[in-house]
Parts: C-alpha cells; structure tokens; sequence
C-alpha cells in the first residue's frame, strides 16, 4: 500500500504498525517522534497504530549539538 513519508511516496506492507514500519526504516534505539495525518503517535501505541492507504507520516529525529 502506498503512504506519504516525510513528503515522499513510499510503498509498504498491506497494515503495516507504526511499530513495524520503525523496524523497516531501521529507527530502532534512535531518538524521534512519529505523526500520523498531523497527530503525534504516542511510543506506547507504536504497536497497535496501523496505517492506512494514503496516511501522511512525518518522522521527526532528534539532534543534538552545542
């Protein structure tokens, strides 16, 4: 199915979790946070958000600097 990630069409698995799709992208052990159609996906519920044909994810990574 296709969604919109970070601006850009990207093919992924028929419901695919939010959880699964941070597996895919190899997030795991980084600092971000994920929005699903404008609304921020709280860690907690990365495993039960499926998304859906057409949902506009947006990851946002932490930076660090001084």
């Amino acid at each position: 199915m296709k969604i919109i990630l970070n601006g850009a069409p990207r093919e992924i698995a028929d419901g695919m979790r939010v959880s699964e799709l941070v597996e895919y992208l190899e997030l795991l052990g980084q600092r971000f946070a994920i929005e699903v159609n404008a609304e921020l996906v709280p860690r907690s519920r990365f495993a039960e958000h499926r998304l859906a044909v057409g949902d506009r994810v947006e990851i946002i990574q932490a930076v660090g600097g001084g």
